[in-house]
């Protein structure tokens, strides 16, 4: 393969010795692809400013990896990221039309930033460079590239859930975000579902249709189409946790249990989570068993996030106030039902904390695949594991056959598999455990990687 071209809206800025920390599976599987072929990571800096126009590109080398960073402008930002992004695309994806915020301001801003982002990025371009699109905020780019000339093998995966046709199609600009998509070579998926609703959408309107063998075609352009489940580093994050158990911070999590059980949640802050529907099982659990009563301790971690929009900083307010109305309820004066965190903690800390907790309860309303579950199950101790209760909705739900699958909407089924996670038998624990990181092991993020980038050249 010739030099690999990634762009993404962020990028994880090298530090001495490699990728600064804290650093995912995913950043550490694009970078070892990077290393194989040599290359560019393309992104924001995560920098802005008030003036019209951002400083120049930014280029930073380490080996045979070119790190191309942009700033951008005020403005920028708020019309591309926090506005069209993050209030249109992001709401619509998660199914949650209610929330979605459309501007024609805001809409120009996100359009615009991707015409920039290309201007900037095809004069480092050889022309037979791959080029692989990160996510939702870069939907347009190919397109971008195109017009530009470019003719290279482009391709784009998206991490977050695809919407069936009347959800999508509520966007006043929904043709021109399916058109971006038809000017890629390979378009990704996460799920099988996600990939259904994408043709549903080629079809609804006549803009496109399926030819067979994974190849659609819409708007004149043949492309191909495919589900890749993102994984993680499965064998290595297993050596961590483990490797965790002794961590200072870990251990006295693990003294402040004592003898009660772990219940661990850990998200970032946003609705599509399903957080405050959590906290109601968590305390519908405990009610309807009062021998758990001070046996049991929920933790739930859940790092800020886009404080900048109004609706991410009331539900940050909103589940402060559950955990503490639960606490105050519930709570004794040896005993505080939920440990809440509202900021972020290390991944090396998280690894020890997942290998604690007797439940692992990841319930998000819509989720494009969500780590955190196959994080937790690589965590687990293969003589005593913990069990995964896990949301139907979200996409690790399609792999991960040992949990215990829930709907998050029904407070009452969440809770009740509460209740049978703890009183599960170690044999089949270990049996569905054995089962999912089996899975995991076989489909890591390095197997995704080869395999999107397989199909794209």
């Amino acid at each position: 393969m010739s030099r690999l071209v990634i762009v993404s809206n962020r990028v994880p800025v090298p530090e001495k010795g490699g990728i600064a920390t804290p650093a995912g599976g995913l950043a550490v599987a694009l970078k070892v692809a990077l290393e194989e072929h040599g290359g560019i990571w393309m992104g924001w800096s995560g920098k802005s400013s008030d003036e019209h126009e951002p400083q120049p590109l930014a280029q930073l080398q380490q080996g045979n990896i070119v790190y191309a960073l942009t700033d951008l402008t005020d403005t920028d930002v708020e019309e591309y990221y926090h506005g069209f992004a993050n209030r249109v695309l992001w709401p619509i994806c998660h199914y949650r039309l209610d929330l979605a915020e459309y501007g024609r301001k805001e809409m120009a801003g996100y359009f615009r930033v991707n015409r920039f982002f290309a201007h900037r990025l095809a004069p480092l371009v050889e022309s037979d460079d791959v080029i692989w699109v990160h996510d939702y905020h870069l939907i347009p780019l190919a397109a971008e590239l195109r017009q530009m000339g470019l003719k290279n093998r482009i391709g784009f995966f998206l991490h977050i859930p695809w919407p069936p046709a009347d959800v999508l199609f509520t966007m006043p600009v929904h043709e021109e975000i399916m058109r971006g998509l038809s000017h890629y070579d390979v378009v990704g998926f996460q799920t099988d579902h996600d990939l259904e609703n994408f043709v549903g959408c080629l079809r609804r309107e006549g803009i496109g249709d399926e030819l067979g063998g994974g190849r659609f075609i819409a708007y004149g352009r043949i492309f191909k189409g495919g589900t890749y489940a993102i994984g993680i580093e499965t064998a290595a994050f297993a050596e961590f946790a483990k490797k965790a158990s002794t961590n200072k911070t870990v251990r006295k999590a693990r003294e402040s249990i004592e003898h009660r059980s772990l219940i661990i949640g850990v998200d970032r802050l946003d609705y599509s989570k399903g957080i405050t529907q959590r906290i109601d099982a968590f305390e519908r659990f405990v009610l309807a068993n009062p021998a758990q009563q001070g046996r049991v301790t929920y933790l739930q971690i859940t790092p800020k996030s886009r404080s900048e929009v109004p609706e991410y900083e009331a539900m940050q307010r909103t589940v402060a106030e559950q955990a503490g109305r639960v606490n105050g309820a519930l709570g004794t004066v040896d005993w505080v039902p939920i440990r809440y965190i509202n900021r972020s903690v290390g991944r090396h800390i998280l690894a020890g904390l997942y290998r604690l907790g007797k439940v692992g309860l990841v319930t998000p309303l819509r989720d494009g695949m969500n780590l955190v579950a196959k994080e937790y199950v690589a965590a687990q101790d293969p003589d005593d594991p913990g069990v995964l209760v896990l949301s139907r909705f979200a996409g690790a739900a399609r792999e991960l056959r040992g949990a215990l699958l829930v709907n998050p909407y029904d407070i009452e089924g969440t809770a009740n598999a509460m209740a049978r996670a703890l009183s599960m038998p170690l044999e089949e624990r270990k049996e569905r455990w054995k089962t999912m990181m089996a899975h995991l092991l076989e489909h890591d993020v390095s197997r995704w990687c080869r395999d999107f980038l397989n199909d794209l050249t």
